[in-house]
């Protein structure tokens, strides 16, 4: 069992060096490159990494470019703000000396925000399917919340994936902003979603409810009263842009008439 390990990047030269040092065991390291405008490519090759530069496919897209690329059938994908634990690490050196082997495993995801690890709010376990062979998997084409499909049994792993994606407040609110709100609606909106103006005002109070009350983020602490309210603003301006893609196709119907 050979695996390569697949990262990919855009302007990660604050994260490279230690995402490639946790998975140092792998017998392949690619890293595939959205034309980074840092130092990104020049860190990841003096780790000993081999990098492609590939121009922005989009997230699913660009993970399955990596798992084509790779050396080896057996793929490990890790995020450039993600490291493995030491006992994750184990777990896939006892693997490769397996000879009945699943199809691909589901490893869990442990988040730290504002230097917290988060294990409630819905955020912990966080099952990802990351260790797979690309002869019976590949990363589904979609807009957000990329995952891994399967044909054949799926295993799980002890140890975590550790994900330290808090860059502060600032960062939080733009990723809402610009990335997860927009493309979560216009996901929706394909799969035949619509909203109202109930919806939109109910939406925010809900999520907050259901992460900070029903899914126990208040063990989270301070930490976990702010991703509750983050969760909330992003359920709101979801909502928000999903009217506005309803909107604009009303008037499209309309000016065909």
């Amino acid at each position: 069992m050979q695996i390569s390990a697949t990262i990919i990047t855009f302007n990660e030269e604050k994260n490279i060096a230690e995402a490639i040092g946790s998975v140092a065991w792998a017998d392949e390291i690619l890293v595939v490159d959205a034309e980074s405008t840092d130092r990104t490519r020049e860190i990841a090759e003096s780790l000993g990494a081999k990098v492609v530069t590939q121009k922005w496919l989009g997230f699913s897209k660009q993970k399955q470019f990596a798992v084509d690329n790779a050396a080896f059938d057996w793929i490990f994908s890790l995020d450039a703000d993600e490291r493995i634990s030491e006992k994750l690490k184990a777990e896939i050196g006892r693997l490769k000396a397996d000879e009945h082997l699943s199809r691909a495993y589901k490893i869990s995801r442990l988040s730290f925000y504002m230097n917290r690890p988060i294990r409630h709010g819905g955020w912990y376990p966080d099952w990802q399917i990351r260790l797979f062979n690309r002869k019976d998997a590949r990363w589904k084409d979609v807009s957000i919340h990329e995952s891994v499909e399967v044909e054949g049994k799926v295993g799980k792993l002890a140890g975590d994936i550790l994900h330290y994606s808090w860059e502060g407040a600032g960062h939080h609110h733009r990723m809402i902003g610009e990335r997860y709100a927009p493309l979560a609606a216009r996901e929706d909106f394909v799969r035949g979603k619509r909203t109202s103006r109930f919806k939109i005002i109910i939406a925010g109070p809900i999520a907050f409810l259901q992460t900070y009350i029903l899914k126990a983020g208040f063990l989270d602490g301070f930490p976990g009263f702010c991703i509750a309210r983050f969760a909330a603003h992003l359920a709101f301006l979801k909502q928000l842009h999903l009217q506005e893609l309803q909107r604009s196709e009303e008037s499209e119907d309309f000016t065909t008439i």
